[in-house]
């Protein structure tokens, strides 16, 4: 099975391991020195004699509007190149096209693309290719994203945005003003961008009115669903952060972070019933203002806005110990097929600008791996829903980045009916059984030599009869 190994380093040391000059140190091999015809600065084949590079990106209308704009914009300006954008409507999509061969020379994939991805050679590294252009790894862009497609100590792609899930609130079932009044237990920080698990729980039970058919929260019975709760209690998903074999359930830490925060995220009386969820999703039951917390990244901002009445914000994940969520990332990558590495390298530069960036960002669905944008008005739209936006940047700090996998969503679903046990079988859950099987179950998947231990009868002493004779 292919595996990816990330850079492992503090986060300063990592930006310069993504620099050329590390590349040599370590042994790797860095990009040969361009010819005479390929200039080695910032700049690329006249427009007059360079064919147009490919740009493929993906996401909601607004967001392709977006890209339009920005591309016509280069095309007006450049001096180099020109940029011929391709875009599909969601990431299946655009990963489906690029898998068949339809691969621009800069296209935008998720992180967890990039096993496939690497497994077929199909990207040429961009860390030296965009220290020409001065693009500032370290405090220009969140040293989390950038870390998250460092590979190999290179950066496969760079880092475009990052979104980590938050928890959503309607501010109407989960008024904190109206909980304070009545001595309830609330956040207590100003401004509230942080929660514990108690407070968590007073909110989810008062927004939890059997009188009105409103339920308190939703927790997605997945392994991403899961995550934050175990992370922040102090246990671990994967038993290794770069090459697991197996999940880490039953471990003692993660028994301990699951036996806590299940004693809350179990309770029938305040969360969606299997009835509900079959006539409707717990985003429709969000919207529907029936739903008091759900949790959610960025892009389901748009969405909400444009509910009518419903009033609401965004949260910190509930915390245990510490603060952990998990979430996505995007990267802006260079196919190694490009014709053209400096002109598509140009492309990217600019992509990533303040300027460019902001108009994308306008839209609302985008967290910017821009730290200057994603510290804007622009990103934070102050005036708008959720006024708490600075929730999902300052959310990044505590975003573990998993391992990278093939095979991810075979995990999911082999383990899909075990983790729907642990949030939902009725009665008295059999913790330390469940987590045993959950590990057993992702030992094949995650690690092909895995042979299961059987228990062999004790070898007979074919001499024991003659010697009791």
């Amino acid at each position: 099975m292919h595996r990816c190994r990330p850079v492992r380093a503090a986060a300063i040391g990592l930006v310069v391991c993504l620099i050329p000059a590390l590349v040599a140190c370590q042994g790797g091999k860095a990009d040969p020195p361009a010819s005479s015809d390929e200039p080695s600065s910032g700049s690329s084949s006249a427009a007059t004699e360079a064919e147009p590079v490919t740009l493929g990106v993906y996401g909601h209308e607004e967001e392709l509007d977006a890209y339009r704009s920005v591309v016509d914009d280069y095309n007006a300006t450049s001096q180099t190149g020109q940029v011929e954008l391709e875009s599909w409507r969601d990431h299946a999509t655009a990963l489906k096209g690029i898998e068949d061969g339809d691969e621009p020379d800069v296209f935008m994939v998720s992180r967890r693309d990039l096993p496939g991805l690497l497994a077929r050679d199909a990207l040429r590294p961009v860390d030296e290719l965009l220290d020409e252009r001065g693009v500032d790894f370290g405090d220009g862009f969140s040293r989390d994203a950038v870390q998250a497609f460092g590979i190999d100590s290179r950066l496969q792609c760079m880092a475009y945005s990052v979104s980590p899930v938050v928890m959503y609130i309607n501010t109407d079932l989960v008024d904190f003003d109206k909980m304070k009044r009545r001595g309830l237990n609330i956040p207590t920080r100003d401004p509230r961008d942080f929660w514990n698990l108690a407070e968590f729980t007073a909110a989810a039970e008062f927004a939890s009115r059997p009188a009105r058919g409103t339920r308190g929260f939703y927790v997605e019975p997945s392994l991403r669903g899961l995550a934050p709760y175990i992370y922040s209690g102090g246990g671990q998903v994967f038993d290794d952060d770069d090459d697991p074999k197996s999940l880490a359930f039953s471990d003692g830490d993660t028994r301990g972070a699951l036996e806590r925060s299940l004693a809350v995220l179990r309770d029938a009386q305040m969360t969606l019933t299997d009835q509900q969820l079959a006539k409707a999703t717990p985003l429709e039951w969000f919207e529907r203002g029936k739903l008091g917390i759900l949790a959610g990244e960025r892009d389901l901002v748009p969405r909400l806005r444009g509910v009518t009445e419903l009033p609401f914000d965004v949260i910190s994940m509930p915390v245990l110990d510490s603060p952990a969520t998990v979430g996505d990332t995007t990267g802006l990558c260079m196919s190694a097929d490009a014709e053209d590495p400096q002109a598509a390298a140009d492309v990217i530069a600019d992509l990533v600008s303040d300027e460019a960036t902001e108009k994308v960002v306008a839209a609302g669905f985008m967290v910017p791996a821009n730290s200057s944008v994603a510290g804007s008005e622009v990103f934070l739209q102050p005036n708008r829903e959720p006024v708490s936006s600075f929730v999902f940047t300052a959310s990044i700090r505590g975003m573990v980045i998993p391992p990278l996998l093939d095979n991810g969503q075979e995990l999911e679903e082999a383990e899909a009916d075990l983790i729907h046990q642990l949030l939902t079988l009725p009665g008295q859950l059999d913790l330390d059984g469940v987590t045993d099987q959950i590990d057993e179950v992702s030992r094949p998947i995650l690690d092909p030599d895995y042979v299961p231990e059987t228990e062999s009868p004790s070898p007979s002493d074919p001499t024991s009869s003659e010697s009791s004779d």
